[in-house]
């Protein structure tokens, strides 16, 4: 009789005790907001990099990250975009591509962890694509949510994958005499729920961007205006042109506050994935 071979006794997967530990809930805790430019002749090459590529490995395919959609402005939205003197973009008018991902509430730093290694394999794979410019790139914390409609309607944790016809970002700074708290209580409090109230915008969403760490790759650029900033996304039912003039008074109004400056505004319509639409229309 042949002697039974024994096998290796197999050692418990990690997964098992990191999904059986920490929060796990459904809320946003906090968001990955990345404002990109492809260099001039570039669009093709990165809209493929991104969609077929970056979106899935270097993001969506992460831990406790529940919800992504990409955005566009085409030649015609990017020249609705104000201040000329943008603080943000530099022209006001770069950063033709938006993407933004959720992140589930007690997990930023796990996910920001593997974020990073995942990064440092990426690179020297060959799997980062350089013809690009990072013009507002930053994990921000969650600051909360204002709804047009109260209890009715989607959630904010559904933002990213309702079919909202468009987005609206905004970018405050506070004054250097303010609290940024103060600004974000005003925004939400006061600013955002008039704003709302009978437009086309179903959400206002509010952040603050947080440092990277100092393991980030050399290639990220450093996160700028931390400690200072506010960023609201709009989520509107109706194209973001049609309804721009109720936004073209947002510099006026928070300047009008003492409380900060408005540093960008700018809108955005959803790509369409698996397609090329738009890219010929950024020029």
């Amino acid at each position: 009789m042949a002697e039974q071979q024994e096998h290796p006794k197999r050692e418990p997967s990690p997964y098992k005790k990191l999904a059986s530990e920490g929060p796990y809930g459904p809320g946003i805790g906090s968001a990955l907001i990345t404002m990109v430019e492809p260099h001039p002749g570039q669009e093709h090459a990165y809209n493929r990099w991104y969609e077929d590529d970056h979106y899935i490995s270097g993001a969506m395919s992460m831990p406790w990250m529940f919800a992504g959609r990409r955005w566009v402005a085409t030649r015609p939205l990017q020249l609705l975009r104000y201040p000329a003197d943008s603080a943000v973009a530099s022209p006001v008018t770069a950063g033709a591509y938006i993407t933004v991902y959720w992140i589930n509430e007690g997990r930023y730093r796990d996910h920001l962890d593997w974020t990073v290694a995942i990064n440092r394999r990426l690179l020297p794979d060959g799997r980062v694509f350089q013809e690009r410019t990072h013009v507002f790139t930053s994990f921000q914390n969650y600051l909360g949510v204002v709804y047009r409609d109260g209890d009715s309607g989607p959630r904010d944790i559904h933002a990213l994958n309702h079919p909202y016809a468009g987005l609206i970002v905004e970018v405050f700074d506070a004054a250097p005499d303010q609290d940024p708290a103060a600004l974000a209580a005003w925004l939400r409090e006061k600013h955002l729920p008039a704003k709302l109230e009978g437009s086309p915008v179903a959400m206002a969403t509010v952040f603050e961007p947080m440092p990277l760490p100092g393991t980030t790759p050399t290639y990220v650029k450093a996160v700028e205006g931390v400690g200072k900033r506010i960023t609201v996304l709009f989520f509107t039912e109706a194209d973001p042109a049609e309804d721009w003039d109720r936004f073209v008074g947002d510099g006026a109004a928070v300047e009008a506050s003492g409380l900060g400056r408005l540093e960008f505004a700018g809108p955005f319509i959803p790509t369409v994935p698996g397609t090329d639409a738009y890219v010929d229309q950024l020029r």
